[in-house]
């Protein structure tokens, strides 16, 4: 790759979503996938014990915004073949996750080392891909602006319960004037497999928010005079009910470091 940064991000953007994974697995990416392969689906994870692989889909399936399922594993399986050909559950991402009965216990480059033959792994659609229709509709991303990961916060909005799992729904939030809300409520409406419309305007303190520069995930932007907060469902809530449900072992990604598939953003719009 490239070493003059810009040219690198120009390359990535415009990469194949194949070419994003194997440099993922190659450990030449490590960090954000945030504008890589532009037009493909990336997607967050959650992998499970197959004993436990059940309760979570209940749960995904009774709480769509926050965890909609575009791709699950067969247990023990590293390859989703819907999703991608040539796809490694277990190293394609930059960075994961490894939670012990609810516990955070390490973050690795690949997850070889801690794979198990009982494992199902679920992808989860991803705001990157309603992020690049805000773009193209001409409304501005603070975060990308900036190039930092978007603010996440874990809400007081209650998921609808499934087995051991429950816990706070997760939202990633996007400063915009009242007109631009208005039409990001439209062009991410047509994306209900990854997160759809938001589900709360302005008023931060109503979902449990005192204080929108402290993030639990992610990193803070300043919001304008003339702008309100918008909040999304977040693809990270199965990280805030590992916490609260505690399974004996868990995989995900690390925020923002997403699985990029082969499927297309345009496959996934309505309307």
């Amino acid at each position: 790759m490239a070493s003059d940064p810009e040219t690198q991000s120009a390359d990535l953007a415009s990469a194949t979503s194949t070419a994003v994974r194997l440099a993922c697995r190659s450990g030449a990416i490590t960090g954000c996938t945030a504008g890589m392969a532009n037009g493909y689906v990336q997607g967050n994870l959650a992998v499970f014990p197959e004993r436990i692989a059940d309760n979570f889909r209940l749960f995904a399936e009774r709480n769509p915004k926050s965890c909609p399922v575009i791709g699950e594993s067969k247990p023990g399986r590293r390859d989703i073949p819907e999703l991608g050909l040539d796809l490694d559950i277990a190293t394609d991402l930059p960075l994961y996750r490894v939670w012990r009965s609810g516990e955070l216990v390490d973050e690795l480059p690949d997850v070889r080392s801690v794979w198990r033959d009982d494992l199902v792994a679920f992808v989860i659609g991803c705001s990157f891909s309603f992020e690049e229709a805000m773009l193209e509709a001409g409304l501005p991303l603070r975060h990308v602006e900036r190039g930092t990961h978007v603010a996440m916060y874990r809400t007081n909005i209650a998921c609808a319960p499934a087995g051991p799992f429950a816990g706070p729904m997760v939202v990633s939030m996007r400063p915009l004037t009242p007109a631009q809300a208005i039409q990001a409520v439209q062009v991410t409406a047509r994306y209900p497999q990854v997160h759809g419309a938001p589900v709360h305007l302005a008023r931060p303190d109503l979902i449990g928010i005192t204080d929108l520069q402290q993030v639990d995930y992610g990193d803070p932007v300043p919001v304008g005079p003339n702008e309100i907060p918008v909040f999304w469902a977040c693809g990270v809530t199965p990280q805030s009910v590992i916490a609260a449900a505690r399974p004996d072992f868990a995989i995900t990604h690390a925020p923002g470091c997403m699985l990029v598939t082969d499927r297309l953003n345009t496959e996934f719009a309505t309307g």
